[in-house]
Formats: structure tokens, C-alpha cells, sequence
């Protein structure tokens, strides 16, 4: 088996938004790169096109990061592919739309076990999947893309928080335990872009972006490039940090 000469990583979610910024700024920074999608296989090309036209090569994969073989397929057709693992980035997410906590009517249990499917199991099932590769690497990096909704309880629903503070306490569960493979999480707050304007509705999300966008500290909500540049400060630059989730949110954990 031939082995990359370049650096190799892996990013759930990769056919839109963070997980497509995520993958072209990674190959703009001389990385092979897996991007994973459950239903829009034919954006994720249109990505692997975009990171191959940098100069490195790509690979989309259908997985669904809530079934346990699917996340070992994706890491044995990496390594088929390229020889190693470097980088795993677990950005695949889903919730259910229901802003008012309150409304406990509005989720049941099969809302929680299926968010709690993709949020956390699917991230466990990637780092078991992708972790002999990893070792052998001499920077091994795990990025779990959390919110701020696992920070402060707030979000787009309660049992979406919920599963963001559990991927936060596994992160630094999984640090502890599996170095040197360094784990960490970024956790953005108000994203810019389709995800939630399709899942708030163009009035609430026009509306939220104002209000963050005058009421932050730093008066901006954050973009999917701006995310990437956070990762890959976990997976490029910070190599003495393991263990630590960072707020990417213009200073809205700050706002009482």
C-alpha cells in the first residue's frame, strides 16, 4: 500500500458549510482530504472538485456517522486510499427545530436518541474507527464541532444543547485518555448561512443576525471559513493543546 506523502484528514459533514470550508482550507494547506454526507452526495463532489483543483486529491463518501459500519468503511477507504489518517474533524450534526425550551411537549424521545445518534455516537464511532490510524501518525488530531448551545443550554433545541454538552465532557474524556492523539472541540455560535436559515426561517434568522450582530462584544456573528480557520488552528497549529473547547462566537457567551 502507498502511502500520502501529504497529510491525510477526514471531515463528516464536508458537502456544506463548515465541513466544505473545513475541507478546501485544509487542501489549501497541502491536505488529501475524506468528506463524508448522508444525503447530498452531489455537493460533496462539487467540493472534492474544488479541493482537488488546489493541488491535492479528495474522496467523497455516502456515510451516515450514526451507523457504526458506515464509520469504519469511511476510515478503511481513507487508508486504502492514502495509507494513513492524520486529522478527523466531526462536524456531521443534526437537531430539531424548538427554540422555546420551555415547550417540553415539543420533543420526544426519539428526537433525543436520534440527535444524540449523529451528535455523540457518530463522533465515538469515528474516533474508534480512525484510532490505529491515527497513532501511527505523528500529529494526530481530533476536532469535534460542538455550539455554544453546550455551554450556555440555549440552541435550537433543548435535546440539541444537550447532546453538545455531552460531545464537550467526551472530548475532554477522549483527551485524557488517548494521547497522543489530541482532542478538542470548537464551539461556534450563531453560524452564518443555509443550515440555519433553513431550519429558523428567513424573518427569526434575519432577525437573530441583527440582534447578535448589534449586542456581541465584538458585533459579528461567525462564518463558516471563519470555523474552518479555528480548526485548523487545532489541527496545524496549537500542538501542545489537548482537551480544550473553544468559543467561536464574537464574545455571545458573555451576554447575560
Amino acid at each position: 500500500m502507498n502511502i500520502s506523502e501529504k497529510p491525510v484528514a477526514i471531515v463528516t459533514g464536508g458537502s456544506r458549510g463548515v465541513g466544505a470550508a473545513t475541507a478546501k482550507l485544509l487542501a489549501s494547506k497541502g491536505w488529501n482530504v475524506t468528506i463524508t454526507c448522508t444525503s447530498s452526495i452531489d455537493d460533496a463532489e462539487v467540493v472534492v472538485q474544488e479541493c482537488e483543483n488546489l493541488g491535492v486529491e479528495a474522496l467523497a463518501i455516502s456515510a451516515d456517522v450514526g451507523d457504526n459500519e458506515a464509520c469504519i468503511k469511511t476510515a478503511n477507504e481513507t487508508v486504502a486510499k492514502w495509507g494513513r489518517i492524520d486529522a478527523l474533524v466531526n462536524n456531521a450534526g443534526t437537531t430539531k427545530f424548538v427554540f422555546n425550551h420551555g415547550d417540553l411537549d415539543g420533543l420526544d424521545a426519539e428526537d433525543f436518541l436520534h440527535i444524540y445518534r449523529i451528535n455523540v455516537v457518530g463522533p465515538f464511532q469515528m474516533v474508534r474507527a480512525c484510532r490505529s490510524s491515527l497513532e501511527k501518525s505523528d500529529n494526530p488530531s481530533v476536532v469535534n464541532i460542538s455550539s455554544i448551545a453546550g455551554i450556555k443550554g440555549i440552541g435550537s433545541s433543548l435535546a440539541y444543547g444537550c447532546s453538545k454538552g455531552a460531545l464537550n465532557t467526551m472530548t475532554m474524556s477522549m483527551a485524557r485518555n488517548l494521547g497522543p492523539i489530541r482532542v478538542n472541540a470548537i464551539c461556534p455560535g450563531f453560524i452564518q448561512g443555509e443550515w440555519l436559515k433553513n431550519g429558523m426561517g428567513d424573518d427569526l434568522y434575519n432577525s437573530a443576525l441583527k440582534n447578535l450582530t448589534q449586542n456581541t462584544p465584538l458585533n459579528l456573528t461567525v462564518t463558516p471559513d471563519q470555523v474552518a480557520q479555528g480548526i485548523y488552528s487545532f489541527i496545524g497549529i496549537n500542538k501542545v493543546v489537548t482537551g480544550e473547547t473553544m468559543l467561536m462566537d464574537g464574545g455571545h457567551h458573555l451576554i447575560i
